[in-house]
This record gives C-alpha cells, sequence and structure tokens, in this order.
C-alpha cells in the first residue's frame, strides 16, 4: 500500500484473507465469524482514516473489516459528529455526577440504567482482547450474523425492530430508508398503549409539570388579575415575565460547561487528564507502564473475568501498546500530532482510568478503555466517551479536518454492546460497509447521497 497525503515512509501491510470462518464469540458460532483481515507493520494515519472510514479497524497491529452480507454478528462502525453533539439529560446526570464526587467526595450509587459494568467493551475477537497472531502464527477469533436476523433495539421511545435483509438494505419499524435507493419505506403505525390501572401515564391528561414552574405561572396570573386594582403590581409583573422570557432563551449546557466548571478552591478530590503517546521512549509513558499494566490486569479479571495469563504485561503491550501507526507532526495538525495515545485518567496521584485512543487527520477513534472497578459507580465509560468528544473539539481548534469520533463496533446481539447505545446513540452515526447511517431518536434515517452514501 502506498502511503497517502506524501508521506515519506510508506504503510506495510501483509493481507491475510477472509474466506474462512472463524468462531465467534458473541454467537459462539463455530465458523459464522467471516472477515477480511490483515497485519499492519506499518501504517501511516491517513491510510488508516481511509481504512476506517471504510469500516475496518485495528487491534493491535491487526486490521479487520467484518464481511457484512456474510458474516453472522454484522459489526456497524459508530461514528460521532463531535461538532454538533449535544449532550442528552442521561449524560448531564453522569457529567454532574462526576463534579459532585470531586467537590464533595460522595459516592454515588451505581445507576445500572446508565451504564453497564462493562465499559468500552472489546469490539474485537467477539468479546475476548487476545489479538491475531503475527503472520505465520494460528488466528484468533472475529465474528458474524445471519442475513434474516431480526434484532431488537431498546430505545427511549419503546422497542425498534431492525430487519436485516442483506448488507444494503435496513428495515426499521421506527424509522424509514431503503439504502438501496434512498426511497422512503411505509412506516409503521405505532398507537399509543393504554397504560394499566396503576402503571403509566395518564393518555387522557396532559402532560405533568414541575411543581416550581406551576408556582411561578400561578403567582404570575394573581398579580396580572390584581394589578388593575393596585398599579404597583405593575412593575413586579413585568419583572416576573422577563424573567420567563429570559429563560427560555437560555442555550442549553454543553459539555465543556461540565467538564471545565470552576472547582472550588480545594476540593476533595482532585481529577487529571494526561495524554501520553504510547512510546516506551515516552518518559511519562515508560514511568507509568506498571501502573497501567496493573490496572489492566484488573479491570480485565474482575469485569471480563479473565485468566492472570490472558492479562499479563507481554497481552497488554500486545493489544494496547503496539500500535502500526506511524507518529506524526504537521504544521496544521494538532499540537499533539497525529498517532496513537493513552488518556490517562489521574485521580489524587494514582491512574484509575486509562482511554486508548488514535488521533488521526479527520477524527479521534476510540480504540479501547480500561479502568478501576472499584470506581464503576462513576459511569467511567459514559464519562470517558463525553471526554473524548470535548476533547476531539479541543483538536478541531488547530485542525480544521479533525471533527469526527469513533466508538468502534456496535453489535445490536450482544448485551456488553448496550452502553455504547446509552452513550450517544442520538446523536452518533452507523457507518455499514459502504453506508454512513445517522442515527438519532429511534434510529431514524434520512436522505442518501454521495459515492460513499451518507445516509
Amino acid at each position: 500500500m502506498a502511503a497517502a497525503g506524501g508521506s515519506s515512509s510508506p504503510s506495510i501491510v501483509e493481507y491475510l484473507g477472509g474466506d474462512d470462518g472463524y468462531r465467534c464469540g458473541y454467537c459462539k458460532s463455530d465458523t459464522g465469524n467471516l472477515s477480511h483481515g490483515m497485519w499492519a507493520h506499518s501504517l501511516t494515519v491517513q491510510d488508516y482514516q481511509d481504512l476506517i472510514d471504510r469500516g475496518w479497524r485495528r487491534s493491535g497491529k491487526y486490521i479487520y473489516k467484518p464481511i457484512m452480507n456474510r458474516t453472522c454478528c454484522p459489526q456497524y462502525t459508530i461514528r460521532c459528529r463531535a461538532l454538533q453533539f449535544q449532550p442528552s439529560k442521561s449524560h448531564k446526570k453522569v457529567l454532574k455526577k462526576m463534579l459532585k464526587f470531586l467537590m464533595k467526595g460522595e459516592i454515588p450509587v451505581v445507576d445500572s440504567e446508565v451504564e453497564p459494568m462493562d465499559s468500552h467493551t472489546k469490539d474485537t475477537d467477539g468479546c475476548s482482547f487476545f489479538l491475531k497472531d503475527e503472520p505465520g502464527s494460528c488466528q484468533a477469533e472475529l465474528k458474524p450474523l445471519n442475513p434474516d436476523h431480526l434484532e431488537k433495539v431498546e430505545s427511549g421511545e419503546g422497542e425498534i425492530t431492525v430487519k436485516k435483509a442483506d448488507s444494503e438494505h435496513i428495515e426499521l419499524s421506527h424509522g424509514k430508508v431503503n439504502a438501496n435507493s434512498g426511497e422512503p419505506l411505509e412506516s409503521a403505525k405505532v398507537s399509543p398503549a393504554v397504560p394499566k390501572p396503576g402503571k403509566g401515564a395518564d393518555l387522557s391528561k396532559p402532560p405533568c409539570r414541575k411543581a416550581k414552574e406551576l408556582r411561578k405561572e400561578h403567582k404570575l396570573q394573581k398579580t396580572l388579575q390584581n394589578q388593575t386594582q393596585n398599579p404597583s403590581l405593575q412593575t413586579e409583573a413585568q419583572v416576573l415575565l422577563g424573567q420567563r422570557s429570559k429563560a427560555k432563551t437560555n442555550q442549553p449546557k454543553s459539555i465543556e460547561d461540565f467538564i471545565f466548571a470552576s472547582l472550588p478552591t480545594e476540593p476533595v478530590h482532585q481529577l487529571e487528564v494526561r495524554l501520553v503517546p504510547v512510546s516506551l521512549e515516552d518518559p511519562q509513558f515508560k514511568s507509568s507502564f506498571t501502573q497501567s499494566a496493573a490496572l489492566f490486569a484488573k479491570y480485565q479479571m474482575a469485569i471480563h473475568k479473565d485468566s492472570p495469563f490472558e492479562c499479563n504485561e507481554y497481552q497488554f503491550t500486545r493489544f494496547l501498546c503496539e500500535s502500526p501507526l506511524e507518529a506524526e507532526n504537521l504544521p496544521n495538525g494538532p499540537d499533539c500530532g497525529y498517532g496513537s495515545f493513552h488518556q490517562q485518567y489521574w485521580f489524587d496521584g494514582k491512574i484509575i482510568a486509562v482511554g486508548v485512543i488514535d488521533i488521526l487527520p479527520k477524527s479521534v477513534s476510540s480504540v479501547y478503555l480500561y479502568y478501576d472497578p472499584d470506581y464503576s459507580s462513576l459511569s467511567l465509560g459514559v464519562y470517558s466517551a463525553l471526554r473524548e468528544i470535548a476533547f476531539t473539539r479541543q483538536l478541531h481548534e488547530k485542525a480544521s479536518d479533525l471533527c469526527y469520533y469513533y466508538m468502534g463496533f456496535y453489535i445490536h446481539s450482544c448485551p456488553k454492546m448496550r452502553y455504547k447505545e446509552a452513550a450517544g446513540s442520538r446523536t452518533l452515526s452507523l457507518l455499514m460497509t459502504e453506508y454512513i447511517v445517522e442515527s438519532t431518536v429511534g434510529y431514524m434515517l434520512t436522505e442518501a447521497k454521495g459515492p460513499v452514501q451518507t445516509i
């Protein structure tokens, strides 16, 4: 593969084929997992950007792409438009929870609805972090899904049935699109269900409103009724009206408003996020290697039930420290440069989480996250994803083309992937084979355009 963008060093890859099926770590099929794979000896960031835009993904130095119309469990690449991202109520809840913990030291109760114990769970090799071996060694597993498989995805608006007919045609009962033609399909009619006695909202009554809002409105009405009798009350009524109009024009808070909020002079806890290049020649990476590897082993054994052999320093190095990406520093690029990095979360002087990311010319790609299970109540999987979206925006200020955030693969049939839906499905997009599918509430789809068709 020739190097893109005029780079002096070319990308060197070795294609390993994709005709043989492997065991799927999701549905446990023995031979249903099919994907194209290649071993990357070295890879420029621009070449990997081109690959990741086409549905490829790396695990260490092994790069693979599921054969979507043949594999048993299709893997959809999740891509977020970071500049347009707006945090949802649940996102803000996670950010506020961290702020409260830093300021007051209160440990929150685990909220199973926000995020399961598994955070940025493995996209690779069917929920197992073992890599494909170098050429000449036996290969590990990847994964697949049935073409006519019916999948159900839960969302805030109910249940969505997704029928996968082939790699270029999907049907949603909650949305409408034909990926082949871009023409709308007939959407299913959903009639509101009548709630059982004592359960759910009464649809015959208006929606509930906050008591504080009702009190303000009642006070305003009362003041307006009495102002003709007592002119002195007119000023108070005008003040109340001004406050209401001002409240309506308030802009919603962004991620940065929560992440970079001012803390007390002496907060109970200190949190520092450090960006460290993945290189044993870097002093920070070298000095924190042992602590980081120990945290990885603790996470793997507690969350994924791995044996000590499966998460020792050798496996940690192969999986999260070896990268084929060649570091690049360009005049119009970010100050940190392009390449592979560890984003370390230092809490009161120790590492409690590490986000492994690739910084590419047009995107930040989240490779993996591991964290201390003792802090699982802080929803570190969702929190780190929001921090990485904010980081993508920060990099965009220097590198104008860098505006996407990749969250890895999403598999409908894998329960471990449900946190990714909670972490941002309303503003994420799904890259399926040659199709980029914009995802909003209920995975509603819009128009098709372009050779790599954006829907």
